[in-house]
């Protein structure tokens, strides 16, 4: 009797994931070494430079990588990659590159030390590392991007607006009396307020702007291209939408009853802009951070710049 075939076993929440964003022709590469392996670079038309300046489309600062590595062609007929004169040279599927080189879906692309896998299509190989990657970035609390994240998506930011010459501003907020939530409605309320305040946040910014998590009831958000005067709209609106929602909580008083109170949730906010007198990300960040606790001391549930 001839032996079958060992049965493969597929993970039910990757076919789901699959079913769900279907598939795409959309190219890009995935991240294979480094601390961000997973990182995933969407491909637009067009010529696309790879390397350490800040305005290459797909920059990546690491030892070894030029500024100018390596550049792509994406087209309708594929995607080609060049080298463009790097000190370590480009590999695909590690035999160097002397002219462009049409890519195939699954091409594994060095640059120094740095591996990209390239895809033509979401396959669902490409899918799960999309799937592990999210859960390495992203704050499983609240769904805004963790601590780690917005610091690299910040310092990133601040060298394009440096090189640019384009404005960059910052806005970081703090919930008002959130201690006094956790103990007046208990922990599992405190984490619903997290949850809704952050959808609520996000609902008022634009898809490039990057919100985060960075303490316990903490956030920052990162707004590229933005002058200081968009930005404290931007905050003003997020303080008057958390103001007036109704965040429904179990009734602390009575808590045998189905009938939820009303809680609604002030933020603090402050707000700073990039200024050639900054010599670091880490200044922008600290003065937003000034102008939170300065919205504090003027009683909560304001913006201040």
């Amino acid at each position: 009797m001839q032996e079958q075939p060992p049965t493969a076993v597929i993970d039910p929440n990757a076919v789901a994931l699959l079913r769900t964003v279907g598939t795409a022709t959309k190219p890009c590469f995935v991240l294979y070494s480094g601390p961000d392996a997973g990182q995933r670079f969407d491909l637009g038309p067009g010529v696309q430079t790879i390397g350490r300046v800040p305005e290459a489309q797909l920059r990546i600062d690491a030892a070894g990588v030029s500024r100018h590595h390596a550049e792509l062609q994406v087209g309708p007929d594929g995607v080609t990659i060049r080298d463009l004169g790097s000190s370590n040279g480009t590999r695909v599927n590690e035999t160097p590159i002397t002219e462009a080189t049409l890519l195939k879906d699954g091409d594994l692309v060095r640059l120094s030390d740095v591996v990209l896998r390239f895809h033509t299509t979401n396959s669902l190989e490409l899918l799960l590392h999309d799937h592990i990657y999210q859960q390495t970035i992203v704050d499983a609390g609240t769904g805004a991007y963790n601590r780690k994240f917005l610091i690299d998506t910040l310092k990133q930011a601040y060298a394009r607006a440096r090189a640019s010459g384009r404005p960059l501003s910052v806005i970081a907020y703090d919930l008002d009396h959130f201690k006094t939530v956790n103990d007046t409605y208990g922990h599992a309320a405190g984490d619903t307020v997290l949850q809704i305040t952050t959808k609520i946040a996000r609902s008022e910014l634009r898809s490039p702007d990057t919100l985060g998590r960075v303490g316990g009831e903490e956030f920052t958000i990162v707004m590229e291209n933005t002058p200081v005067a968009a930005a404290v709209e931007a905050a003003e609106r997020i303080r008057a939408a958390m103001a007036q929602f109704p965040i429904e909580l179990p009734d602390p008083v009575n808590k045998q009853t189905t009938r939820p109170v009303e809680h609604h949730q002030t933020v603090s906010i402050g707000v700073a802009e990039l200024t050639p007198e900054m010599s670091s990300e880490r200044e922008l960040l600290e003065a937003a951070d000034r102008a939170l606790y300065q919205s504090k001391r003027r009683g909560r549930n304001q913006v201040s710049l």
